[in-house]
């Protein structure tokens, strides 16, 4: 019978949980949690997964669609009882209107970030010491080898095309499978341990919607909800439910329903299904106010170095230092600008690519976003690879000798300005896509160029199949200043809009302009091809033009495509 070997595993932390990664005997990735230490040889796809006992065994739990109680073949001797979930993001949420009015906006989580979010729950940190909600043990994602077809997916073609507008390049990868693994509570939900009790219906109904809200408050009171809490999502334990059997008779369901309400008081029950878990607006406001504080002090310090986990690597390209890993939840590859460890999760794609964002470019992919960490970034779709010919609005022939610049020269190039005393915005992170790109590169010479620079794994730095997408810092003031704030912030405008705002006319707009193309050409570099809107000019909070160091407007650049060394 073919087994994992446990051997060959690396330790990946994603959004604050640390799993033992491997891949299974059937060539799939599996994530496994602390939780599951003691269960690895059964956790290997072929001891629960493997087609025939999977048909067989597994049980669909009443109400879902696709959860499944499912026990693991012996291993050992032993057997384990596992929950089965196949995780829904990407799909529409099916919720009630009155569920729609409070939470208009619900998404399902990745498996990611539901696992994150349940390890957050069962810790209690926030919210009254003495209330703990109980959860089953999160002990692995599975993600088989195969892609689905959108067919497969139950996943809306429209809603694929939607994310494929707004996300370009990284819309694919919900194509992939993802198996959520929890070990099975043995117990019974609150409508079922009723079924026990012998109370009319109209009473029993009372009794569960008023369980349901006690429960509900214990939740928000440990900074959490549930967007479709129900009474099935609560689990009392088989012990608790024997007693409450053998307590019944003549006249005693009023003892029952009372010792069922003293349970609940004492939470001893457990909350399951948490594909829509989300934090509480007020936890979340904290968990944000938290992570940005961090943010922008190691932002400040990123290019000091930090100890580096296993599943990260310290890389230097062109110059630049980069923290690399993977964004384990598409697939894809990611470089962090600096030595700095501790940043690398703030840029995982799931904390950015689904919030909601602004496009800042008539004519290509460049989005402003808040993150799901109350972080301002710019993302682009890197155009490396492509040659506008002569019927498109920024067709030059400078662009057909020179190529358009790879993200990762984008990056070299900003850095070493800054340096030079050019004010840049600040480069932030590069993301490669896990899916494939579809449309093809005109221009291979940057491919070429990079041929001999290969990542940590020994992959291709720059691979010809993927999207690249640069992200770089929302400029609202120097680092070491946004770091100190806690007042307003400056606020950027592109030179076009400065004009059409009246902040200046257009031939300061001009005059700012031909001023940073002759400061390019005295260090070196070639910035000829530079337009208004690829420059920034910076006001205060009043809206006043904030100044440089020498009493001229302060202008930076945010555009790095079509720069090139002289």
């Amino acid at each position: 019978m073919p087994q994992v070997n446990i051997h060959k595993q690396t330790l990946v932390n994603v959004l604050g949980v640390v799993y033992v990664h491997f891949k299974s005997s059937d060539g799939g990735d599996i994530y496994l949690t602390r939780f599951a230490e003691n269960f690895r040889k059964h956790l290997d796809s072929h001891n629960w997964y493997e087609k025939r006992w999977f048909e067989e065994k597994k049980i669909r739990l009443r109400g879902t669609g696709s959860v499944y109680k499912l026990p693991t073949k012996e291993v050992d001797g032993t057997s384990l009882d596992l929950v089965v979930k196949n995780c829904r993001v990407g799909e529409d949420v099916p919720l009630d209107t009155h569920t729609l009015q409070e939470f208009c906006d619900a998404e399902f989580n990745s498996p990611w970030e539901e696992f994150s979010l349940v390890m957050d729950l069962r810790e209690g940190g926030y919210g009254p010491p003495d209330v703990r909600i109980r959860t089953q043990q999160p002990l692995g994602i599975y993600v088989p080898s195969e892609r689905m077809q959108v067919w497969q997916s139950g996943r809306s073609r429209a809603k694929i095309n939607r994310i494929r507008a707004k996300h370009p390049g990284i819309d694919l990868d919900i194509l992939k499978q993802y198996k959520l693994i929890y070990q099975w509570i043995e117990g019974e939900n609150i409508p079922d341990v009723f079924s026990y009790i012998d109370t009319g219906n109209d009473e029993k109904v009372y009794h569960i919607n008023g369980l349901n809200k006690a429960v509900t408050l214990d939740l928000s009171m440990k900074g959490y909800s549930v967007a479709d809490m129900k009474p099935e999502h609560i689990i009392i334990s088989a012990q608790d439910v024997a007693h409450i059997r053998k307590a019944g008779g003549n006249g005693s369901s009023g003892k029952q329903i009372d010792y069922l309400y003293d349970l609940v008081k004492k939470r001893a029950y457990s909350v399951v299904d948490y594909e829509l878990l989300l934090p509480t607006p007020e936890y979340e406001a904290v968990i944000k106010k938290r992570r940005r504080g961090s943010y922008l002090d190691d932002q400040r310090d990123r290019f000091l170095p930090t100890p580096l986990p296993e599943h990260l690597s310290a890389v230097e390209i062109f110059g630049v230092p980069y923290i690399f890993g993977h964004a384990e939840s598409t697939g894809g590859r990611l470089w962090v600008v600096g030595r700095n460890a501790r940043l690398f999760d703030f840029f995982l794609p799931e904390r950015w690519r689904k919030t909601p964002s602004i496009r800042l470019s008539d004519t290509h992919e460049v989005f402003y976003t808040l993150t799901k960490d109350n972080i301002h970034l710019v993302w682009e779709t890197s155009r490396v690879g492509e040659i506008p010919d002569e019927e498109e609005s920024d067709y030059h022939p400078k662009i057909t000798e020179k190529g358009i610049n790879s993200p990762f020269e984008e990056f070299a190039i900003a850095h070493k300005l800054n340096h030079l005393g050019i004010p840049c915005i600040y480069a932030r992170a590069i993301y490669m896509t896990g899916s494939p790109k579809i449309e093809a590169s005109s221009d291979r010479r940057r491919y070429e160029s990079h041929k001999g620079i290969s990542d940590p794994d020994g992959a291709p730095l720059l691979q010809e199949n993927h999207n690249y997408i640069t992200i770089r810092g929302y400029y609202n003031g120097p680092d070491h200043w946004v770091a100190e704030q806690t007042g307003s912030l400056y606020m950027p405008v592109d030179l076009n809009k400065a004009v059409y705002k009246g902040i200046i006319d257009n031939s300061q707009s001009s005059m700012l302009l031909n001023k940073v193309k002759d400061n390019l050409m005295d260090v070196g570099y070639d910035g000829s091809l530079l337009k208004p809107d690829d420059l920034l000019l910076v006001t205060d909070s009043d809206g006043k033009v904030v100044k440089d160091e020498t009493g001229n407007p302060l202008v930076v650049i945010c555009n790095f495509q079509l720069i090139w060394k002289r």
